[in-house]
């Protein structure tokens, strides 16, 4: 069956939605769920499992309760420190003698992260969004149940040090639900199967990573172990500036050149590439997956997780925007962008909106994925060297699908899923690690589609058939890909043609720094230049460095601002 989608094409995303609830799946008997409640309502139902020496997991039918962990001790890491301090220089700047009006298009994280840190420093930001709705690629919506479906699955690690610092400066970091300190990998050759990489708490860094891939046998041998940690050798001792040089190689062709066995990348990398970036090792830059390994192990909490207790836009955007709006800042939703209009001099002269309102300020900035950016370019900017270089920079198309059930899935954790499906990226059931999406007799499967290039013009029925089947082999007692165990009582599709941008091999050099050659015109976004993922952390920090950027501009900008007054007035 084919679904129409509806199209949005906004200052932060494109995405496609649509919703169906498959009737002819419904109509059965949940499955019974007891669960056990010791000390918190938050808490859910789970087998009891144990772990052999080889860490296979062995499930017995009783039921237990798993808790959310406690915050890990981030705030002494050396990471977390640089981001307070940055932090902290924008309340602590002397207060500007005239605010500087900053009108910034896009409430994604960049965006909200750029409005935040300049009312911070006591400026007046006007936040312009194109959709009703705060996050870009954090966005969710409501369904006509009042269930949430987002637009994609977001994880916090401890090695976002920036986000971690948002979440203290805004007093919520209560809404983080943090998880066992483990990776867990589903076993396609061992349908129903999982395998975990369990990091100890009494180990530091990178002992505890270390310790946790010896221990972990069954997805890769010891021969293979060893030729993998002789591999990885030169990025340990090589520092950042061997990262980056390896922005020219696939992991693919790194890992072939370093002599790893190709088994190693099929075994682990093609679902770190697909939950990293979205596509397979062949096209992935090793620079992204050496950087988060550089996080990960080089950090003792670095690769721990958390899952926000509900939907980004209510939970973790609202309490920015109120933080924006206490300090004299604005949040317009609604609010598309048609054109940048220019002065004679080629500098920004205004935003004209599509309702024909146009909105005037000191310094602007572009806070949207770069393909909107692109869209929206002036002809007068696109030979600029500066601009020319983001031609290399293409979002990268994306799935996000949600399924509920008529019955609570008993093959699943409280935590994050890598599926290593060839279709599926990683996966959540949210009615067990989200308090707000909690449901004890039903489960909600969250899951990315990736790589999904071949996929997003497809209909939301033929994705769900062929999500169906991969849940077929994830949980061969529960799910049949026709439907004839678990019923599909409703399901979400949101689609994003244009998601994050690409991370192939040589686009480092192409990504630009947040101040541009434009007098009082800027750039936030995770595609700006920074030492982080395109992720939520290279968003937020974007933010921070454009912020930054304009305080550091103040005295040009002010100047600015009364020549272009005064020649207003003539």
């Amino acid at each position: 069956m084919s679904l129409p989608g509806n199209v949005s094409a906004t200052g932060n995303s494109v995405v496609m939605t649509s919703s169906l609830s498959r009737d002819y799946f419904a109509n059965t008997t949940s499955g019974r769920t007891d669960v056990l409640s010791f000390r918190h309502g938050d808490i859910m139902g789970h087998r009891l499992q144990f772990r052999s020496r080889t860490n296979k997991i062995t499930v017995c039918p009783f039921k237990v309760v798993c808790v959310d962990y406690p915050r890990p001790e981030l705030d002494n890491t050396s990471n977390f420190l640089e981001a307070a301090y940055l932090s902290s220089t924008f309340p602590t700047a002397p207060r500007p003698a005239k605010p500087l009006n900053v009108v910034i298009a896009g409430a994604g994280l960049a965006g909200l992260s750029t409005a935040k840190y300049l009312a911070d420093a006591g400026h007046k930001p006007i936040l312009l969004e194109a959709r009703d709705v705060l996050g870009g690629k954090v966005a969710a919506w409501k369904d006509q149940d009042g269930d949430w479906y987002e637009t994609g699955l977001h994880i916090f690690f401890g090695a976002y040090p920036n986000v971690q610092n948002l979440f203290g400066e805004l007093g919520i970091n209560d809404r983080l639900q943090w998880k066992e300190h483990s990776m867990i990998f589903a076993m396609p050759n061992k349908p129903g199967e999982f395998s975990r990489f369990d990091f100890p708490d009494v180990l530091p860094a990178p002992i505890n990573g270390i310790w946790a891939i010896l221990r972990n046998n069954e997805m890769l041998t010891w021969p293979e172990k060893v030729k993998f940690a002789i591999g990885l050798l030169p990025a340990m001792l090589g520092g950042q500036a061997y990262v980056e040089a390896q922005d020219g190689l696939s992991v693919q062709d790194w890992m072939r050149k370093q002599g790893i066995p190709d088994r190693v990348t099929t075994e682990v990398f093609i679902a770190m590439s697909k939950a990293l970036n979205f596509i397979n090792p062949d096209e992935l830059s090793m620079q992204c997956i050496l950087i988060a390994l550089n996080r990960f192990l080089q950090e003792k909490h670095g690769s721990k997780m958390a899952f926000l207790d509900g939907s980004p836009p209510e939970r973790l955007c609202k309490p920015v925007v109120d933080h924006i709006e206490s300090l004299g800042g604005q949040v317009r939703l609604n609010s598309r962008i048609q054109k940048i209009e220019l002065n004679k001099d080629g500098t920004v002269k205004n935003f004209l909106l599509t309702d024909g309102n146009t909105i005037k300020g000191d310094a602007y900035v572009f806070a949207t994925p770069v393909d909107i950016l692109k869209l929206l370019l002036p002809e007068d900017w696109k030979p600029l060297p500066y601009f020319k270089k983001l031609d290399k920079l293409v979002g990268v198309p994306v799935i996000n699908v949600h399924i509920w059930f008529d019955r609570k899935l008993k093959n699943t954790y409280d935590h994050l899923l890598f599926s290593r499906s060839p279709l599926l990226s990683v996966y959540a059931d949210m009615s067990v690690t989200c308090k707000e999406y909690y449901d004890p007799n039903r489960s909600m499967l969250e899951l990315v589609f990736a790589p999904a290039e071949e996929w997003i013009a497809r209909s939301d029925s033929d994705i769900i058939d062929a999500t169906m089947s991969e849940l077929s082999k994830l949980f061969p007692d529960e799910i049949a890909a026709d439907g004839s165990k678990a019923k599909i009582l409703k399901y979400h599709v949101v689609k994003t043609p244009r998601s994050v941008y690409k991370t192939v091999p040589d686009c480092e050099p192409c990504r630009p720094l947040q101040r541009s050659p434009i007098e009082g015109f800027y750039l936030a976004g995770d595609y700006t230049k920074q030492k982080y993922l395109a992720s939520m952390e290279g968003a937020v920090l974007s933010g921070k460095f454009c912020a930054r950027a304009i305080v550091q501009d103040y005295e040009l900008l002010a100047a600015r601002g009364e020549v272009m007054a005064e020649a207003s007035l003539v």
